[in-house]
């Protein structure tokens, strides 16, 4: 499958469906100091489940200033710290699953972040500023930057986290999954007992799951409108039957 226009970003290596058309679109971001290559667990796991998917693992735009770790971020927390550097990360990340969203055509339903700490916070804020970017965040090993006050419309919200994670605690987690279920949105949230803060196995399975499985409690609201509406339809049938005669 090819296609005509170049690439959003020239360097990645999206994985494409053997045959047939895009019909959904993962884009996966990795942590702080990391690079695309921490998500290929994810990648292949999503790449078997989905095969009409377009699996793209993408490197944060900058390189991380340290001697030790030569990897990338998509801010500096060192210099700017969290809130700042996810203000000032967010139009690029947002415009970054714009670019490609458009680029295979899909609709914004279509499309799932993934990240992991640093990614996954980037995801989940992206979400929550900007209506329609995407139908379902999984997040790893992070949490919102504050206490949710906002359900972003039609975006199902996958917490992962471990209970040994020495990066962000899981309470966090927890009070974040708690807040947005107060909210009406859909979200789930598992933490693991015997996880730090990883891309684990087990971690990746659990989101593999809830992908599977998870229904989303607007579609359950929907249904149940759906059958009260056709119960009275039918009653009033019934007694409109019941003055013939």
């Amino acid at each position: 499958m090819t296609h005509a226009k170049p690439l959003p970003h020239p360097h990645a290596q999206p994985l494409l469906p053997h045959q047939g058309k895009v019909e959904l679109l993962f884009l996966l971001f990795h942590g702080a100091g990391a690079d695309a290559s921490q998500m290929h667990g994810l990648a292949e796991a999503l790449r078997a489940a989905y095969p009409q998917a377009a699996v793209v693992a993408l490197d944060a735009p900058q390189p991380l200033d340290s001697e030790v770790v030569h990897g990338y971020q998509w801010f500096d927390e060192q210099e700017l710290g969290a809130v700042a550097g996810v203000a000032a990360a967010l139009p690029e990340f947002i415009a970054t699953v714009r670019a490609w969203t458009e680029y295979f055509a899909l609709e914004w339903p279509r499309v799932a972040l993934a990240g992991f700490s640093q990614g996954g916070l980037m995801a989940l804020e992206a979400v929550l500023a900007q209506p329609q970017l995407a139908g379902r965040v999984l997040s790893f090993g992070t949490a919102p930057l504050h206490r949710p006050t906002q359900a972003p419309e039609g975006v199902c919200l996958h917490l992962l986290h471990g209970m040994l994670d020495e990066s962000v605690p899981y309470r966090h987690v927890a009070d974040a999954a708690q807040a947005w279920v107060s909210l009406g949105a859909d979200v789930t949230a598992d933490i693991l007992p015997t996880t730090h803060h990883e891309m684990s196995a087990a971690l990746i399975q659990k989101a593999m799951h809830q992908l599977r499985t998870f229904i989303p409690a607007r579609l359950w609201r929907e249904a149940v409108v759906t059958a009260a509406e056709m119960e009275r339809a039918d009653q009033a049938v019934l007694r409109g039957s019941g003055t013939r005669h």
